[in-house]
């Protein structure tokens, strides 16, 4: 069903203050969709339903007078549980959206959008579906204000190199963002096909506990992050964490999915409520295990941007299969065991959902960060670092700790967002050429906002600097 597409010129309002302009989805251009008036509560005449095909969509076109940063709601109703959007801005990059489930029609920030002087298109594609769209709203963005982050580590006697790279990461915050890529492999194939190499490298504790090891696994991922070290980049693990016991080991779910929620029958709430029980004390071996190889980086003078438990608000991961509390739970309890059993000084602490109810504290993080994938677009992905900037309330350092598609440097300096380190999945991901070309990473690699390996060096004695000096952001 195609509607008429709403036309509106956008304006600042007079005694400087912002304007925000409503647009009702009814009016708008549909495709694949139709217009409902069964659910009470929407605006203007009616509301957006379908949304049950990979192509459905609305298209709102929007005259702009001038070229402006606008900051972008939805106002929707979800009655089938959470879903997400995509946002599409004039044919081109965009950003995931959230759409918490809700029986009411409610406003969810949906990130940034740069309108061009005259006509512009913002498209909101089906994704996870099943949601009904009454409007959005537009408002001219404010200034970004200076982000207020102390680069204090929350580990108790950080050692001097977890100091300095926070403090290092913080000094580039908001100035450059730094190339990351996870697997060596990976890694090298960027250093040979695009002439850079990447100033992080990705690695992972995957292979290094029971359940994997027991069957043959073997990792050189530790030895990767201490020669990486040498030449004088910045290492961060995550940990694909195989569940200690109730590995279903089928056909459909083999041994080494085991990290996956529906490759196990392990429940994380019942072993941490048990401290005295056989489940808690495989965590615990696990996570001694894991405690050893980080040692073996401290003692070598190496920090790590630490990042476990991954994605837990998915829920695809065993770790977050049962909701928020045990994620949180997990979360204070490997804190606590590596740092005060363990005696590791050398982690800077970073965490990986975005949504607030799953956030452990200030006081046992020291960045967060989201994994977000959108294949063939190089937006800046302004919504998740919008709502990751307020999940701190700008207190912490943000980074892309997993992406996809690497975003365009002059898209996230025009959308003020400002991740520090961005860190593209292995494989296809990268050499593949559907989620980046090989002409488009050259243009990265080349920008003066990214920062490489050549590009960091003293990084932990703090002249870095020297070698950036003079690129604009």
């Amino acid at each position: 069903m195609v509607g008429k597409s709403v036309l509106y010129v956008l304006a600042i309002a007079s005694a400087g203050v912002a304007q925000t302009t409503t647009y009702q989805a009814e009016s708008a251009t549909l495709s694949g969709v139709t217009v409902g008036t069964s659910v009470a509560g929407f605006s203007g005449t009616g509301y957006i339903e379908g949304f049950d095909t990979s192509t459905d969509s609305i298209t709102f076109t929007i005259n702009s007078t001038t070229s402006q940063l606008y900051d972008l709601s939805i106002i929707y109703n979800g009655p089938y549980g959470d879903k997400y959007t995509y946002i599409v801005l004039n044919n081109a990059g965009g950003s995931q959206v959230s759409l918490p489930a809700t029986t009411a029609w409610t406003t969810v920030p949906a990130g940034q959008v740069l309108l061009a002087a005259g006509s512009n298109s913002i498209q909101i594609q089906n994704n996870w579906g099943w949601y009904l769209i009454d409007a959005i709203a537009l408002s001219p963005s404010a200034p970004r204000a200076p982000h207020r982050i102390t680069p204090t580590p929350v580990t108790p006697n950080a050692n001097s190199d977890a100091s300095a790279l926070l403090a290092y990461l913080a000094s580039v915050y908001g100035s450059h963002i730094l190339a990351g890529q996870q697997d060596p492999a990976s890694l090298a194939w960027v250093t040979q096909n695009i002439g850079k190499t990447p100033a992080v490298l990705g690695v992972d504790f995957m292979d290094y506990t029971a359940s994997r090891t027991s069957r043959g696994a073997v990792s050189s991922d530790v030895d990767s992050a201490l020669a990486f070290a040498q030449q004088g980049g910045i290492v961060t693990f995550c940990w694909h964490w195989g569940a200690p016991a109730g590995l279903y080991d089928t056909p459909e779910h083999p041994w080494y999915s085991g990290f996956y929620t529906d490759a196990t029958d392990f429940d994380v709430a019942a072993a941490l409520a048990d401290p005295a029980g056989a489940n808690y004390t495989l965590l615990m071996q696990d996570i001694d295990a894991i405690a050893a190889q980080l040692k073996k980086l401290q003692s070598a003078g190496v920090p790590v941007i630490w990042r476990p438990l991954h994605e837990a608000e998915g829920g695809w991961f065993w770790w977050g299969a049962r909701g928020p509390e045990p994620a949180k739970q997990l979360w204070r309890v490997l804190y606590e065991r590596l740092t005060n059993v363990h005696g590791l000084r050398n982690l800077v602490w970073e965490w990986n959902s975005v949504a607030p109810e799953w956030y452990p504290g200030d006081d046992v993080v020291d960045l967060v960060s989201a994994d977000t994938y959108a294949q063939g677009d190089h937006g800046p992905i302004s919504a998740t670092y919008n709502n990751l900037l307020a999940l701190t309330n700008d207190t912490k350092i943000i980074a892309a700790a997993e992406i996809g598609s690497v975003m365009d440097p002059a898209q996230l300096q025009a959308y003020q967002a400002d991740w520090v380190y961005f860190c593209v999945w292995s494989g296809d991901f990268i050499q593949g050429g559907t989620w980046n070309s090989v002409e488009f990473l050259k243009s990265v690699y080349s920008s003066e906002y990214v920062l490489t390996l050549d590009e960091i060096q003293g990084w932990k004695s703090g002249n870095a600097s020297s070698l950036i000096r003079g690129k604009a952001r």
